[in-house]
């Protein structure tokens, strides 16, 4: 499963808060939603965790600070993370949920108790689109954790699955409610930086210590993502986890809903980081196995996107090398740009900027508000204390409440079907472009036409 997130929990519990802010009048004002203004005190969400290792109990800790919420099932082939969860739902003062942990189909079950509206989804990669898949057709929501998919077969699957059936997915893209990322889709739908041209992202992330645990082990007898993810690296060469920098992009280029992705070109730099860390590990060395071992993807993969309104995206993949975590963000329209991440954050508008020169956005004018502050997303003023210490400094909240909220009032949630399909194709088409020596690959229209008068709607709900 998922490794746990690096943010702290917060001191006081949610549910606390939202008993001490309504007992002031103010209830209502910081968080409508989480009072379940829509049913009675008596409806509960009544939610499921397939996948409840380090990030399924991320979610599982925000669920649990909900009043409006009941966990009725969790499912884990791994009984320690069983016995974890159910520790968690104890001292959270819930009930003793049913759990399933027999085999690696023993989700089926779970999909066939009745009191489950909705189910998280946070298993290893191979399995997202397959659980995704079962739970529409068991008439349950699913939210299902990134990547959503892994061949272009898959990602047809969840939008036909959807299609057939009516029950809606949520890519849980958390990085979509990143506060900055939200101030700049802010300032691109007020026109800041006036018509877009040019987008780039990227996930770049020292994984090295991830996909080898303990020292230079995967596979069988490796802990957490180790004993999973790494395998990916060994066979195939592609963008392996695009969502987390495309998906930002996508919402302020309004992909599917009056825009699309086109087409894709990708290049791979050679392989050398992994092999290189295995030689230098204490654990490690010359005369290691694993020191034998050919890896197939690219240190460095980098995709270019065109889209049907004339944009270009730039989407770089690099985990295996020595690098400080980073995202890559940049948004450029006609009137000015941005490049910003979590150390830097700066902004260049014509006719408002110093010429050719950047201004820092986490500053403003003397007794002006800093760029950041003024474009706050409304979602971060009316819920940022409410989501601290949710994880990812604080965009988990977002993610699980905007899924909770889509289950609770029956709605299509604001990242669905079409949208996995269509940041998850990247990896399958990326690999193929690079096969066949970085030859154009075509996105299919996962929407078959409907991204031509679909609206816009992240982020566009006042809650969520």
């Amino acid at each position: 499963m998922k490794k746990e997130s690096h943010h702290a929990g917060a001191d006081v519990s949610r549910r606390s808060f939202i008993k001490a802010s309504a007992l002031t009048g103010l209830g209502l004002a910081v968080a409508p939603g989480l009072t379940f203004a829509k049913g009675s005190k008596e409806d509960k969400v009544r939610m499921a965790f397939i996948g409840v290792g380090g990030r399924g109990r991320s979610h599982l800790n925000n669920i649990l600070k909900r009043e409006d919420v009941l966990v009725t099932a969790i499912c884990d082939i791994d009984q320690t993370a069983i016995d974890k969860s159910l520790n968690m739902i104890k001292k959270a003062g819930f009930k003793k949920p049913n759990t399933f942990t027999e085999s690696e189909t023993a989700y089926l079950d779970l999909l066939a108790q009745e009191d489950i509206d909705g189910v998280i989804i946070a298993t290893p990669w191979v399995w997202h689109t397959k659980m995704a898949v079962d739970c529409m057709k068991a008439g349950k929501y699913a939210g299902v954790e990134v990547s959503a998919a892994n061949t272009m077969a898959e990602c047809w699957d969840l939008v036909n699955t959807y299609e057939e059936t009516g029950v809606p997915t949520m890519i849980l893209e958390n990085v979509c409610y990143r506060r900055d990322v939200m101030a700049v889709l802010n300032m691109v739908r007020q026109d800041v930086f006036g018509e877009l041209v040019h987008g780039r992202c990227g996930y770049r992330h020292d994984l090295r210590g991830v996909k080898f645990n303990p020292g230079v082990t995967f596979g069988e007898g490796a802990n957490g993502e180790a004993r999973w993810r790494t395998q990916h690296s060994l066979h195939r060469n592609a963008d392996l986890y695009p969502t987390h920098g495309v998906g930002p992009i996508a919402t302020m280029m309004n992909i599917n809903r009056g825009n699309r992705f086109l087409s894709l070109t990708s290049h791979a730099t050679k392989s050398r980081g992994l092999h290189d860390y295995i030689l230098n590990n204490a654990a490690g060395g010359p005369d290691h196995p694993n020191a034998k071992i050919k890896w197939k993807i690219g240190d460095v993969v980098t995709s270019t996107i065109n889209t049907a309104n004339g944009e270009t995206i730039i989407v770089t993949h690099d985990t295996n090398l020595p690098r400080p975590y980073s995202l890559n963000f940049e948004v450029q329209g006609v009137k000015g740009i941005t490049d910003f991440d979590y150390d830097h954050r700066r902004i260049y508008i014509e006719g408002t900027s110093k010429p050719h020169s950047w201004e820092n956005m986490n500053e403003g004018a003397e007794g002006s508000p800093s760029w950041l502050e003024k474009y706050d997303h409304p979602l971060w003023k009316k819920y940022g204390e409410y989501a601290a210490g949710s994880g990812h400094g604080g965009m988990d909240f977002f993610v699980d409440n905007a899924f909770v909220e889509s289950v609770k009032r029956k709605v299509n949630p604001p990242l669905d079907a079409y949208d996995a399909a269509a940041w998850s194709a990247i990896s399958p088409l990326s690999e193929r472009s690079i096969a066949e020596g970085n030859t154009p690959q075509y996105f299919p229209d996962f929407t078959r036409g409907k991204w031509i008068w679909n609206k816009p709607v992240f982020a566009l709900n006042d809650d969520f």
